[in-house]
């Protein structure tokens, strides 16, 4: 008989898991939030008291020796995640870890190979996928609502707020600037909804004054997919007035989305055609929610992580990708090596 309950180890102890993770893991039936782990013993029991979370740990092997953590979530700054990748994965534990996988293609290979010679569960958090919103789109482009998808754009220039900001414009070593954090994203949403893969990317960065010196936080960028299907991307850190959305556009119709691409379920998807507008039936669910329910059922043998270890690889491939077009100048071609 499958195992039913799993209790999760927070690694690191982290905004995201307080705000949206936590709450989405005791949503599960059966789940429990066993303990967390930080480099400061300090900061993991004040973190572990102020989130009701038994345990509290100040090492990685502490941590993955508890018998009551089935599951890990890597929230750390990532740098740091292939290590504790390769760590939970030899230790038998599943693992959720947040996205860039690592900063190497090569690395996040790594990761992905070492789960699944432990025989373990691993998902990227890419938790757009899990709007419904881009259900919907997915939806209507499977269903040739538009025809054949021509072009995309992406509207992803958001304002990095304070709280988050630290290391994310601090710190070139740990994988900060807005490619690795946004674009990342949205190159994994694009996939997502189109089922095609992106092979070549032109881009262009830019340091507006929020970033320390060697990070971008702007970046437009365009992509190439197998298809043909080109798509445009403009990700920020400093636009605080901009809305989100995403457009796909092919050769019988429009698909808008407006306020999608976002934690939060709101939002709406307008298809456009030669008969008018539509405005498409979504059913919002917090999409961090939905994706540890899809986790869980992995965990069970009962289907696949929202995005996989390798839809991750993917991912942070098209993000070096463009992180090197923004240096270089030149297209480049994005090769995650599977």
């Amino acid at each position: 008989m499958s195992k039913t309950a799993f209790g999760w180890g927070l690694i690191g102890a982290s905004t995201i898991a307080r705000e949206w993770v936590i709450g989405a893991i005791r949503a599960q039936a059966g789940a429990e939030v066993a303990a967390v782990m930080s480099s400061s013993a300090a900061r993991a029991a004040e973190y572990a008291k102020a989130n009701g979370i038994a345990k509290a740990y100040d090492s990685l092997d502490a941590l993955l020796a508890d018998p009551k953590v089935d599951a890990v979530y890597i929230s750390t700054t990532n740098e740091l995640h292939k290590e504790q990748t390769l760590a939970a994965a030899a230790a038998g534990k599943h693992v959720l870890c947040e996205k860039p996988l690592a900063l190497s293609v090569s690395d996040a290979r790594e990761m992905v190979e070492a789960c699944r010679a432990a025989r373990v569960v691993m998902g990227t958090n890419h938790h757009l996928r899990n709007a419904a919103s881009h259900g919907a789109i997915r939806a209507a482009i499977k269903a040739g609502r538009i025809g054949t998808p021509l072009s995309a754009r992406v509207f992803h220039a958001v304002y990095l707020p304070p709280h988050l900001q630290g290391w994310r414009i601090t710190r070139p070593e740990a994988g900060g600037g807005v490619i690795l954090d946004i674009t990342v994203h949205d190159i994994d949403t694009l996939r997502f909804i189109l089922d095609d893969n992106p092979v070549e990317v032109t881009a262009l960065a830019q340091s507006g004054g929020m970033a320390a010196a060697g990070l971008e936080d702007a970046a437009m960028a365009v992509f190439r997919f197998g298809s043909g299907l080109i798509a445009q991307t403009h990700d920020g850190f400093t636009t605080k007035y901009a809305g989100t959305g995403i457009e796909i556009h092919g050769t019988e119709g429009s698909l808008i989305g407006r306020d999608v691409m976002t934690q939060r379920p709101v939002g709406t998807v307008t298809l456009r055609t030669e008969k008018g507008e539509e405005q498409l039936p979504l059913a919002p669910e917090n999409l961090y929610e939905r994706s540890l329910r899809a986790f869980h059922a992995a965990m069970r043998g009962e289907g696949s992580p929202a995005a996989s270890g390798e839809d991750g690889v993917w991912s942070l491939a098209a993000g070096v990708a463009t992180m090197d077009s923004a240096k270089t100048g030149r297209v480049v071609r994005i090769d995650p090596g599977l």
